[in-house]
C-alpha cells in the first residue's frame, strides 16, 4: 500500500493531483485544511495498480468541473471497469482446465472486494462533495438541508436551490423556495361540487376512496340536495363493498348502482345521463394485481365519458407515491385527491410527485369525519401543512443524510 499526501489551493486541484499521480483506482483516506489550502491523503494498492491498470481514456477533471458537479459514481465506475474485466470470462474463452476449478471462488471474492472498494470510494466522494458545497455555497447547502427536512426529493430540491438568488439571506431564500413550490403545484378548485361531473376514483388498496366518495356525496347533498346525483360501486373485490355503497345511498337519499366489472360502466353511464354528478368507486389495486392493467385500460377507454382521479394517501413513503403515479398513469388521470394527511409524517413526497408529474390536486382529506374532513386543494395550504408536519415531527437532515442524497441514493424520504 502506497500512501501519499497532496496539498493544493482547493479540492478540485487536490483531486486532480491524486488522479494524475495515482490514477482512478486511488482511495481517499482523509481530507483537511492547512491554512487556506486543502490537504488530501490518498492511498493505492501497488499490486492492484500493477495488475489492473486504469482503462485508457479516463477523463481527468476539467478546468470548469468542481467536486460538486463531478459525477460521484464516475471514479468508482472506472475502478470497477479496471478490475471486473480481469475476473469475467469472455465469450471466446476456452473451457476451464481442471487446474482452474478454484477460479470462480477467487473471482467472486475479488468481485466482492471491488464492490466494497467502490462503496467506500462513493462514500468518501459524497463527503467531499457535501463539504465542498457547504464551504463554497453555504446558502445553497442550507436550503438543500431545509428541503430535505420537508421530505422534498433530491432532484426537486436541487432544482429549487439552483434558482435561489445568491444575494438573499436564509429566511428570504426559504420563503423563495416554498413560494416556488406553491406556484408550481397545480390545483383544480371546487369544480366537482360546483358543476358536477362523472368521476371514477382509482388508487392503491386502502387509499380511502370509499370514504372520500362519501364525503363528496354528503357535501353535494348539503349544497344541492339529493337530486341529480348517483353513486356507483365498481368494486367487486372488497367484501361488502357493494352493500356499503347502497347503505350510503339510503342514508343520503340518493340512488346507488352496482357494476361487477369496469367494462359495464359505459352502459350504466348512458342510463345515468340525466345525473349531474356521478361518483364511481373502483377496486383498490396492488402493483402485483394481474387484472389491474386490464381495468386501467378499460377506464382509459371510457375517458370520454368519465374523468379518472387518482387517490393518493399521504401516509405512504415517497417511493410508493411515485410507484402509484407511474402504475396508474395507464388510466390517464386528470387530477388527484390527497387522503390521510392526518396520518402523514411528511408531505414532501406528495408535493414532489405533484410537481414532477404535473398532476393537479382536487381535494385534501385529513380525517374520517363525513363530510367535515375534506377541503379543496390549495397549493399554499399544502406547502404550509408540509412545513407544519415537518416541524411537529422534528424532522432533521444531518450531514450523513445529505451525503447520501448527493450520491443519488434513495433515502426513503
Amino acid at each position: 500500500m502506497r500512501i501519499q499526501r497532496y496539498i493544493a489551493k482547493d479540492m478540485r486541484s487536490a483531486l486532480g493531483q491524486v488522479r494524475e499521480a495515482m490514477g482512478p483506482e486511488a482511495v481517499i483516506l482523509s481530507t483537511g485544511t492547512i491554512g487556506d489550502q486543502v490537504e488530501v491523503v490518498a492511498a493505492i494498492d501497488v499490486e492492484v495498480a500493477r495488475e489492473f491498470a486504469a482503462p485508457r481514456g479516463a477523463a481527468p477533471l476539467t478546468q470548469n468541473e468542481t467536486i460538486e458537479h463531478m459525477p460521484l459514481r464516475r471514479a468508482s465506475s472506472q475502478l470497477s471497469e479496471a478490475l471486473v474485466p480481469k475476473v469475467t470470462a469472455t465469450p471466446a474463452a476456452a473451457p476451464a482446465a481442471p487446474a482452474q476449478a478454484a477460479q470462480p471462488a477467487e473471482h467472486s471474492e475479488l468481485a466482492n472486494e471491488v464492490k466494497d472498494m467502490r462503496r467506500m470510494l462513493e462514500a468518501q466522494l459524497a463527503t467531499l462533495a457535501w463539504n465542498d458545497m457547504s464551504r463554497r455555497s453555504p446558502l445553497q447547502a442550507a436550503m438543500l438541508k431545509e428541503l430535505a427536512q420537508l421530505g422534498i426529493t433530491q432532484d426537486l430540491a436541487g432544482s429549487l436551490a439552483r434558482k435561489i438568488p445568491p444575494n438573499l439571506n436564509f429566511s428570504a431564500a426559504r420563503r423563495f423556495a416554498l413560494a416556488t413550490i406553491a406556484r408550481t403545484v397545480q390545483v383544480t378548485g371546487d369544480r366537482w361540487l360546483e358543476t358536477g361531473g362523472r368521476i371514477a376514483f382509482a388508487g392503491p388498496a386502502g387509499a380511502g376512496k370509499t370514504t372520500l366518495l362519501a364525503k363528496l356525496a354528503a357535501r353535494w347533498v348539503l349544497r344541492h340536495g339529493p337530486r341529480r346525483v348517483a353513486l356507483v360501486s365498481a368494486d367487486a373485490v372488497r367484501i361488502g363493498a357493494h352493500e356499503q355503497m347502497h347503505m350510503l345511498g339510503r342514508l343520503l337519499g340518493v340512488t346507488a348502482h352496482t357494476v361487477y366489472d369496469v367494462a359495464e360502466l359505459p352502459e350504466l353511464l348512458e342510463a345515468l345521463s340525466g345525473q349531474q354528478l356521478v361518483l364511481i368507486d373502483t377496486a383498490g389495486a396492488s402493483p402485483r394485481d394481474p387484472d389491474l392493467a386490464r381495468r386501467l385500460r378499460l377506464m382509459n377507454q371510457a375517458n370520454s365519458r368519465i374523468e379518472t382521479s387518482l387517490v393518493i394517501p399521504a401516509s405512504i413513503q415517497a417511493g410508493a407515491i411515485e410507484e402509484a403515479m407511474k402504475l396508474f398513469a395507464v388510466a390517464q388521470p386528470s387530477s388527484c385527491v390527497i387522503t390521510k394527511v392526518d396520518e402523514a409524517v411528511s408531505l414532501g413526497g406528495v408535493l414532489s410527485a405533484l410537481v414532477r408529474h404535473k398532476l393537479p390536486a382536487a381535494y385534501v382529506s385529513d380525517g374520517q369525519r363525513v363530510p367535515e374532513d375534506l377541503q379543496p386543494a390549495r397549493a399554499h395550504s399544502l406547502v404550509g401543512r408540509a412545513v407544519e408536519i415537518a416541524s411537529r415531527n422534528g424532522a432533521t437532515a444531518d450531514d450523513e443524510v445529505m451525503q447520501r442524497r448527493i450520491t443519488g441514493a434513495t433515502d426513503g424520504r
